[in-house]
């Protein structure tokens, strides 16, 4: 067992913390961005501008996230599973379609959800 003094523990708690922050922020970017290519996917007929920009920001914000913290990637997968969950809850209530339409595991890789060409047909 590995000693800590007294006198770093909070700064250690700190630290904890701040990471445990860092990658809520990175689950609530992807659970926006997959909500996005959910509607995207399932609602063609509502497709707009609002939607594409959106998808283009968390986009641009996920990226500029992955930089500043860049000891996330190694939890990107866990992330994912985690937002497409939230993402599916929130793509029943805000589309009006039953849980059963929406894949069960997320159909995106991501490369794709970060991909600007990519746009779920």
């Amino acid at each position: 067992m590995e000693f800590t003094p007294v006198k770093w523990r909070p700064q250690i708690e700190e630290i904890e913390s701040m990471g445990r922050s860092e990658q809520r922020e990175l689950v609530n970017r992807l659970v926006v961005l997959l909500l996005h290519l959910l509607k995207w996917r399932f609602q063609p007929g509502r497709r707009g501008n609002s939607w594409r920009l959106s998808v283009k920001e968390q986009r641009i914000r996920l990226e500029a996230h992955l930089e500043d913290n860049p000891s996330l990637t190694a939890k990107l997968d866990q992330a994912i599973t985690r937002a497409y969950r939230l993402a599916l809850i929130e793509a029943e209530r805000e589309t009006g379609l039953a849980e059963s339409t929406f894949p069960t595991s997320c159909p995106f890789t991501f490369a794709q959800i970060m991909d600007d060409a990519f746009w779920p047909e």
